[in-house]
């Protein structure tokens, strides 16, 4: 396959991990990086050995096919937007958007100018995801009822030197990680209809424990404990939990539970683990699908430019994404609301992957 040229916009954390997972896939080939701030883009650049330049400038380039869009999410719609006029494609980090009423002149920009939207996560493309996807399809749970989702930690402030996004809106438990647990649960379920929810907020301000800002408090507006039942259009429930005030659980990442049978379902924000299926016992299964076996960040992006050339759906597409928006803004809703609230936004179960992946050659531990 001839590769689509990739252009990287943001060149924060993230964007190592894609820049050495480009490597692996064929189908993508990174020409130039950007950033607000050109030291990063320039430091990106020389390590990868990549041409850095302005985002102006990358916007104008020929080679580039598909603009990664790695900014804060602040900035995804803007980004995106002027990727579209320069007649890119999109494929960008989660969440799509702040909001949905941010979001949808974005979509409708693309499909106005028969451009491609994309988005993370794609961790659900990943080995373990699409086993757990290949064992429902195979009806080893039967008719899927129920499940659960659970994302409770403690906060990002005792790690992270810089935690004030996480508790600003747009941030928060449920848009900093929902988006893997609802895609996921998408994936294997199909879109969701309705939703109902209660929040809280443990405190009103959180300590920074580490780097030169430690002992520095920073202010909470945002929900820290979202409770919520998911109503699938195909009529399971399923109930989730995310939480920054959480020291210790032992709750599952993910469970769904069928007339026939459960599943165990590795951490959603991984594309590696173990399948557990429960039919007389619980017992381990073993993973049937590539990409399981490290970090294979980008693996959407690959799927895209393949579903590009080869003129078919990509996987993690727009349409996904902004129906995993609407979920998460409808459970805040809900919560503020004391009301179940229906979501307006539908989208198609993602077609599964054959068990050899996206075609490319497998990370190595190296890479990975």
């Amino acid at each position: 396959m001839i590769p689509l040229g990739v252009g990287i916009v943001g060149c924060g954390v993230i964007s190592e991990i894609y820049l050495e997972n480009a490597r692996i896939f064929p189908q993508i080939e990174v020409r130039a990086v950007a950033d607000l701030r050109p030291e990063a883009a320039q430091a990106r650049g020389e390590a990868f050995g990549v041409a850095a330049v302005t985002p102006e400038a990358l916007l104008r380039r020929d080679d580039i096919d598909i603009v990664l869009n790695l900014t804060i999410p602040a900035a995804h719609v803007d980004v995106g937007l002027s990727a579209i006029a320069a007649g890119k494609h999109v494929y960008a980090e989660k969440p799509l958007a702040n909001t949905v009423a941010e979001a949808r002149p974005m979509i409708e920009a693309a499909q106005a100018a028969g451009l491609r939207i994309g988005c993370a996560p794609d961790t659900f493309l990943g080995g373990a995801h699409q086993t757990a996807r290949a064992l429902v399809d195979a009806g080893r749970i039967g008719r899927p009822t129920a499940g659960t989702a659970t994302l409770m930690l403690p906060g990002h402030e005792a790690w992270h030197p810089n935690p004030d996004f996480y508790y600003q809106p747009g941030g928060g438990p449920l848009f900093d990680m929902g988006p893997y647990y609802i895609t996921a649960m998408v994936h294997l379920l199909g879109p969701v209809a309705r939703v109902s929810a209660l929040a809280s907020r443990g405190r009103d301000t959180r300590t920074i424990a580490t780097g030169p800002r430690a002992g520095e408090t920073v202010p909470v507006d945002v929900a820290t404990h979202v409770a919520g039942v998911m109503e699938f259009a195909s009529g399971a429930l399923v109930q989730i939990a995310t939480s920054f005030e959480v020291k210790k659980h032992r709750h599952s990442p993910l469970e769904l539970y069928g007339t026939e049978g459960s599943l165990l379902i590795p951490d959603p924000n991984r594309f590696d683990g173990t399948v557990e299926l429960f039919d007389a016992d619980w017992e381990p299964q073993p993973t049937t699908h590539a990409h399981g076996d490290g970090n294979y960040r980008g693996l959407g992006l690959a799927d895209m430019a393949a579903a590009i050339v080869e003129g078919r759906p990509h996987r993690a597409n727009g349409a996904l994404a902004l129906h995993v928006l609407e979920v998460m803004e409808a459970l805040l809703a809900s919560a503020e609301q004391g009301a179940a609230v229906s979501i307006l936004s539908t989208c198609d179960r993602p077609e599964p992957l054959a068990p050899g992946g996206v075609t490319g050659r497998i990370a190595s531990e190296e890479t990975a």
